[in-house]
């Protein structure tokens, strides 16, 4: 089995990936173990010498101006886990529960945030032992961090609210017995430590990037499937038209249209059929071209937040300094998740239109809907329905999270991110565009049946092969629901890709 050995600044994506999906174990280096070390004793010394600091020896937001006598610092610790978790709605996945847990002991690792080694061990101890805490989804406003949902995840630790332990629903103190892993007594700042941060929508977003990036070569795959199907134009992905704009989103995708149509006899030339296509196909490069790019913008983003203190206070061992500042905002990630949901909406969008061009005889020249004996059967139809539905569902869904505000803890939280709920948002509008492009997939291998399969080009005929292999040529009407779902599952599962790239490279 894999590992990945954490240190506060060196987690990847591919990395988080990893332990969320194939059960990576995770261990903490050497220089994080001594770093955090070193921040608990600056704790221990200022609760000792009753020195007053923000959630060391004092209450929480509106309550900062409280001291907390180091007698009932373990009683505020636990208080605040237990007042904090209240979390509603449907339980977060577990792929999403393992990459927070992940990314929130990545982040204790860096040395700035005061929690013993012991409980950091506890929690990475749960993480490689399959230990995973029911977080409810709903419940954070994405400042002072996502306190709510993280709350949930420390109940585990001090063996309260509930867990799936190899697949099994138990109350914490069982899951954690039956792993053999101790529970823990919170003590100073631990509390605070644990569940002042970013990592639910972090976490959300780390896995929602990473298949998007892998979706934008699915949907140029798509693509170029329907320009086959249609009898495209090919000069509009030229490299000279796109070196005089050159977008490196833009670049990438012409290039990859081009070499997945390589030898097609399917695709023509402008004049030969007509003088040029619609935009959705001839703006191909342009459309998918500016998602990319919002995408490499939202991967950077959220690459410099997996490795970021985002507690508060923060504590700076070396100067003997602790600072409360506001690192748990939300903002640069509501921003990005919010920008990542509308650049996928976009797929859908112009995929939605291919499909139609697909299914309307009159833009197609091909059988209505697709469909043998079309009246008898409706073929296409209401396939191109779903998309439709699934487009608009998006464009409700794209409306910016970010853009909201509530004050919350008495005005003391004036202004928060609702980054979480912009998170959630674009992991459901990733699930609708793969829907839609697995419906644009199946409907332009119909549509490549009519002409002949035997003319595509190197790429889309890997594609068209590997959709063949598990959906039919639809020659009747049948339930259609299962060859979409078959053709989502070639794509969430990467197959399709992997079919591809190995016939022609990697694409970009």
């Amino acid at each position: 089995m894999g590992k990945v050995i954490i240190d506060g600044n060196s987690l990847t994506i591919n990395d988080v990936v990893n332990v969320a999906r194939k059960g990576y174990i995770v261990e903490l280096s050497e220089d994080a173990i001594l770093r955090v070390k070193k921040a608990r004793e600056l704790v221990d010394k200022f609760v000792e010498n009753e020195k007053v600091v923000y959630g060391i020896t004092t209450g929480f937001g509106k309550f900062s101006e409280m001291v907390i006598s180091k007698e009932e610092t373990r009683q505020l610790q636990k208080n605040l886990i237990m007042s904090h978790s209240c979390g509603v709605g449907k339980p977060l996945s577990e792929e999403v529960v393992r990459a927070v847990m992940l990314l929130r002991a990545n982040a204790l690792a860096k040395g700035n945030s005061g929690i013993r080694l012991s409980t950091l061990q506890t929690l990475i101890d749960m993480l490689n032992k399959g230990v995973h805490p029911i977080i409810p989804e709903k419940g954070s406003l994405g400042a002072s961090g996502d306190l709510a949902p993280l709350s949930h995840m420390v109940l585990v630790l001090l063996g309260e609210g509930e867990a799936i332990y190899r697949g099994e629903r138990l109350n914490g103190r069982d899951a954690m017995n039956k792993a053999g892993i101790q529970t823990v007594e919170l003590t100073s700042k631990e509390g605070l430590a644990l569940i002042n941060g970013t990592q639910i929508m972090t976490a959300i977003g780390a896995l929602a990037v990473y298949d998007a990036k892998q979706l934008m070569k699915i949907a140029d795959i798509s693509a170029a499937l329907t320009i086959e199907a249609l009898n495209g134009i090919i000069d509009a992905f030229d490299e000279r038209v796109h070196k005089v704009r050159p977008h490196l989103g833009q670049i990438r995708t012409a290039s990859n249209i081009r070499r997945l149509c390589e030898n097609s006899q399917n695709i023509t030339r402008q004049g030969e059929i007509r003088v040029q296509d619609a935009y959705t196909l001839r703006c191909i490069p342009q459309i998918h071209g500016a998602s990319k790019d919002a995408i490499k913008y939202v991967e950077e983003k959220i690459s410099i937040e997996i490795n970021s203190a985002t507690d508060n206070p923060l504590i700076f061992s070396d100067d003997e300094f602790v600072v409360s500042g506001g690192n748990f905002h939300g903002q640069p990630i509501a921003l990005a998740m919010d920008f990542l949901g509308i650049a996928l909406s976009e797929i859908a969008n112009s995929s939605e239109r291919r499909i139609e061009r697909l299914v309307n005889p009159q833009l197609s020249g091909l059988p209505a809907f697709l469909a043998e004996k079309g009246g008898l059967n409706s073929g296409f139809m209401i396939a191109q329905y779903t998309a439709a539905s699934l487009v608009s569902e998006n464009k409700v869904l794209a409306h910016p999270a970010s853009v909201d505000s509530i004050p919350s803890s008495a005005n003391q939280e004036d202004h928060v991110s609702m980054g979480t709920i912009a998170a959630r948002k674009a992991r459901d509008i990733l699930f609708n565009v793969q829907n839609v492009l697995a419906i644009e997939m199946i409907a332009a291998s119909q549509a490549i049946d009519f002409n002949g399969s035997e003319k595509l080009g190197k790429g889309t005929r890997a594609a068209y092969n590997k959709i063949r292999e598990n959906i039919a040529y639809v020659d009747k009407d049948r339930i259609l629901y299962k060859d979409i779902n078959k053709s989502f599952e070639l794509i969430s599962s990467g197959d399709i890709l992997k079919e591809v790239e190995l016939c022609i490279g990697e694409l970009e």
